[in-house]
């Protein structure tokens, strides 16, 4: 039997619809779904999403290691002792010597299902790979804005007059939200690009600003130094919708363009040229991703850029906003759950007692945990140092995604007990006591968020394989089993429940997520209500309802080039493959064409090291060191290596820490190249 279910792409933060054509039950391709925000384009990686499900590798049994390696156990066994060893480690070293890694890859429901079970136990060590890319956007955002989430709608993206695209690639990382831009473009917007290599975008960019590695707060200040003084901001916004403004022009007083071409490498006259473009144009959107934001400066620089933003009246208004863009396909909907340290779902506070008091009422216990708990980073040395005993992990694979990788490796071996529920034996279940299988996103239902708070219904298209199991069917058989309340008879409770707990979405139910299957966007208060497409169109979600503008000073990387390490490493994404390529690693279409590592060096460094393309070289840091093959071109300025981190490059990277958000320096590191023999 033929059917065609409506699908939701498992890769990126776009939140692309296509249909999922089985017979009888088994996935056979792709199919336009001609609505939605990616109005029936997709890009590679959506045009094979299918191409794991059905993979060989698929994880079917719950899994145990023994002395003769993995064996497979049923699941009443694998509940049962999983749920015995975390109780009996909590009892004997503390609630907060146990952590929880939750996933941007796993449904709201399942997000928030693992955070409470975390706070449940009496801790608020729960955490998810936004630490190691917004996590500075969050911070960021909520201290400036009050709200760490897109402003806009990919809808206002043709209708600005410039937009500053800001350490990110769409082309290649969200290929389908470069329509949009491209139509923007095709109205007569300017694009201005600041990005140390020449990517696709800036193929495309009337101006490209190939700024130093980790100078992107002295651009900015600079920037606005030239706004500022030219008279150039928008008086009317700044007076009446911020605070803050004065001590900016203090601090960016010092930061002439000439000064700022120190730092940068940008020309003066090129920094003046991209201030008055951005600032007169009327109407712009500042859109960035992990350039900006995975550095030791992450939150500062996210500051830097709304305080751009607000100076220029660029957000609450049609054509306007601040728009950090979504790396996975609900990092979204994980931070909204609570799936960070330091708050609840729906960004309530844990040290804020009425509301966390209203949270354990409706969880139906005494208390919850009060103080912020630890972030993936402090986990993984907590582990090291052997205070964290126990880590259960869902839907993440630190030992590639996380920095520093033998330093995380030593830290998996040091746990008492590490759980990995997952679709594949990925790099870090091979460290696991206990592994389950999870099923994939066309094996279950729930909802997930979008870049642009675009809440929508992931539809159930084919059985998981085997014994598999609905991440959320884990965590409810796992809550029982710890002795929680965890009556949910299916993901709709779950998602009732949702709405209880986080005010954004108070007004998104299952069925109306399922009878508008292109998705609500919250806040949405009420179930009357239609969504909100724009946030801060009269107010901000500050206390007092206005922006703070905080100024930023510049501080260099944690690493500079050095006799030994002469060169600055940078990491990047190609458009064929995602992140640690667990699931389009096992697309032979895309690693066909996209299948291979390399580091991209320039011709002028090439010709110093006597290396041509298709060279073996190595790549060594303070950390390790990585081999792959050279790939000599003009995209990558001199001094610079560039690397696609998909294949385990982040053997390499820093993982020194943003001190507010404590997101690791994944963009800069120095290095030393060596060609192999």
């Amino acid at each position: 039997m033929e059917k065609l279910t409506i699908g939701l792409c498992p890769y990126c933060g776009m939140g692309c619809r296509f249909y999922i054509k089985t017979l009888n039950g088994e996935p056979v391709e792709v199919e336009i779904y001609e609505g939605g925000v990616n109005e029936g384009k997709l890009c590679p990686k959506g045009l094979t999403a299918l191409d794991f499900l059905r993979h060989n590798d698929r994880l079917t049994k719950p899994l145990k290691r023994t002395e003769n390696g993995f064996e497979e156990i049923s699941w009443e066994q694998a509940i049962k002792e999983i749920a015995e060893k975390i109780l009996e480690i909590r009892d004997k070293y503390g609630p907060d010597a146990l952590g929880f890694f939750s996933s941007a890859r796993c449904s709201n429901e399942e997000n928030y299902l693992l955070q409470k079970i975390a706070r449940i136990l009496g801790t608020n060590n729960v955490d998810h790979c936004a630490r190691l890319c917004h996590a500075s956007t969050v911070a960021g955002l909520a201290q400036t804005v009050g709200a760490a989430a897109q402003s806009g709608s990919y809808d206002d993206i043709p209708k600005a007059k410039v937009l500053l695209i800001w350490g990110y690639n769409p082309a290649e990382t969200h290929p389908v939200l470069m329509r949009y831009i491209l139509r923007a473009k095709d109205n007569g917007a300017k694009i201005i690009v600041v990005d140390p290599r020449k990517t696709k975008t800036a193929w495309f960019a009337d101006m490209h600003l190939p700024l130093r590695l980790g100078t992107d707060i002295a651009l900015a200040n600079a920037m606005m130094h030239v706004i500022i003084k030219e008279r150039l901001y928008d008086k009317k916004f700044v007076f009446s919708r911020t605070k803050g403004f004065e001590k900016l022009i203090k601090v960016v007083e010092e930061y002439t363009p000439e000064y700022a071409e120190k730092i940068t490498g940008i020309p003066a006259h090129l920094i003046r040229e991209a201030a008055v473009t951005f600032a007169t144009a009327g109407r712009g959107i500042i859109m960035w991703a992990m350039g900006l934001t995975q550095h030791i400066t992450g939150t500062g620089n996210v500051k830097a850029l709304a305080d751009l933003g607000l100076i220029c009246g660029y957000v609450g208004k049609e054509g306007t906003g601040l728009f950090p863009m979504r790396g996975q396909n609900n990092v979204q909907g994980a931070c909204d759950m609570g799936a960070l340290p330091n708050v609840l779902p729906g960004y309530q506070k844990v040290t804020d007692d009425e509301k966390r008091k209203r949270v354990a009422e409706i969880w139906g216990v005494e208390e919850l945990p009060s103080e912020p708990g630890l972030t993936i980073p402090e986990i993984i040395n907590k582990a090291h140092e052997g205070e964290i005993k126990a880590l259960y992990i869902m839907g993440e694979n630190p030992v590639v995604s996380d920095p520093n990788t033998k330093h995380v490796i030593e830290a998996l071996k040091e746990l008492e007990l590490l759980v990995v529920q997952d679709i594949f034996l990925t790099e870090t279940a091979k460290y696991a006591h206990y592994i389950l299988p999870a099923a994939a996103y066309a094996e279950k239902e729930g909802s997930f968020t979008a870049s642009e708070r675009r809440v929508q219904w992931n539809f159930k298209a084919i059985e998981p394989p085997e014994e598999a199991k609905p991440d959320w069917e884990i965590l409810t058989m796992l809550g029982k089993a710890l002795g929680l309340k965890f009556d949910y008879e299916s993901v709709e409770d779950v998602t009732r429940e949702i709405a209880l707990v986080a005010p954004q979405y108070r007004g998104i139910t299952p069925e109306r997520l399922k009878r508008d299957v292109e998705g609500i966007q919250w806040p949405c208060p009420s179930e009357d209500h239609p969504g909100t497409k724009r946030l801060h169109v009269e107010s901000f979600a500050t206390p007092d309802g206005k922006a703070n503008i905080i100024p930023v000073e510049f501080k260099p990387p944690a690493e500079l080039p050095d006799e030994e390490y002469p060169f600055m490493l940078t990491t990047f994404r190609v458009v064929g493959q995602y992140h640690t390529v667990t699931m389009s690693g096992r697309s032979k279409a895309l690693t066909k064409r996209w299948g291979e590592a390399y580091a991209e060096i320039n011709p002028k460094d090439a010709q110093k090291l006597g290396i041509e393309s298709g060279d073996k070289i190595r790549i060594v840091t303070r950390r390790g060191s990585y081999e792959c093959k050279a790939k000599i071109t003009k995209r990558i300025g001199e001094g610079v290596i560039g690397v696609p981190w998909h294949w385990g490059a982040n053997v390499l990277t820093n993982d020194v820490l943003d001190p507010e958000a404590k997101i690791p320096e994944l963009k800069v590191s120095a290095c030393r190249v060596e060609k192999v023999m």
